[in-house]
């Protein structure tokens, strides 16, 4: 008999968390590719031995599709919509790939409801039954584009997430969205003890992307913590609904993506952000991806 459990509008019961476990949450513009480099990312952590859960946060429920070789995972919010409050763990996650726990959100019927609650419904519902267990050395959480707002600001304010990494690019619209997230950590730094561990540069060849992100990290008082090149390899992974790690897994690119796995284990930077005005961010575009 499954549990009956309040997953909404009621008072948690507290689950023991390991205290080892990191809790991540990715965020960035919307088409920024921060999907993909999350689910890469997460592959080469697995490949190293850790063991790995990917919260979707995204009501396209697209967050663990490579990981689950395009597998269509059941959401969390379409499962309560059928089976109501008598919910098993094992009905809302699917183990991927090196033994990856993945899990989706899912998102309202179209036209109806907010999304971002159903984000406070699954990670609710998740500590419920106990599915931070201290078996996990990582919690990733990939959030909706760049709205830190409501639900979709949850592993900001509730301290869900402890470290936060930001995909960008050198394109102005996906530095303007980094430093808006950067707004979000600073306010609920305090009360949550969230932190920025650094930008992840998803190149789009722009021109001197390399040095505008990493002068725009200097701004911050962060990081650029792996500039990451732009490659076919990636495309032609996911349209065989894998990782580039799981694809190629001795190409170049799947290299990046292990370095930067590696990069974030060891990272040990982890900072409120300093906000840039948006004429300061400007000037930083103009000083360093248009000039010469």
């Amino acid at each position: 008999m499954a549990r009956r459990l309040p997953y909404f509008g009621k008072k948690q019961r507290e689950v023991k968390k390991q205290d080892t476990m990191r809790k991540i949450a990715i965020y960035g513009k919307g088409g920024i590719g921060k999907s993909t480099t999350t689910q890469n990312t997460v592959a080469g952590l697995a490949e190293m031995g850790r063991k790995v859960m990917v919260v979707g946060c995204d009501p396209k429920s697209d967050s663990t599709r490579l990981l689950l070789g395009g597998l269509a995972q059941k959401t969390v919010l379409d499962t309560l919509r059928a089976e109501g409050e008598d919910v098993e763990l094992d009905e809302i996650r699917k183990v991927g790939f090196k033994g990856t726990i993945c899990v989706e959100s899912g998102g309202p019927e179209p036209g109806v409801g907010c999304a971002g609650r159903g984000i406070i419904t699954s990670i609710n519902l998740l500590e419920q039954l106990g599915a931070y267990d201290e078996t996990l050395d990582y919690a990733f959480y990939d959030v909706l584009g760049d709205v830190v707002c409501g639900g979709f600001a949850m592993p900001i304010r509730e301290g869900k997430a402890q470290e936060i990494y930001i995909v960008v690019s050198g394109e102005m619209m996906a530095m303007y969205a980094a430093n808006n997230i950067c707004k979000g950590i600073v306010k609920f730094a305090e009360a949550g003890g969230v932190r920025l561990g650094g930008l992840i540069c998803n190149s789009r060849k722009v021109d001197f992307e390399q040095e505008m992100i990493e002068a725009f990290a200097e701004q911050l008082g962060t990081q650029m913590i792996h500039f990451v090149p732009r490659d076919n390899m990636v495309q032609k992974a996911e349209i065989n609904r894998k990782t580039v790690i799981e694809f190629e897994p001795t190409h170049s690119q799947a290299d990046e993506y292990r370095t930067l796995a590696k990069k974030i284990e060891a990272n040990k930077m982890h900072v409120v952000p300093k906000i840039m005005t948006t004429d300061d961010l400007e000037k930083l575009l103009i000083k360093h991806g248009l000039a010469g």
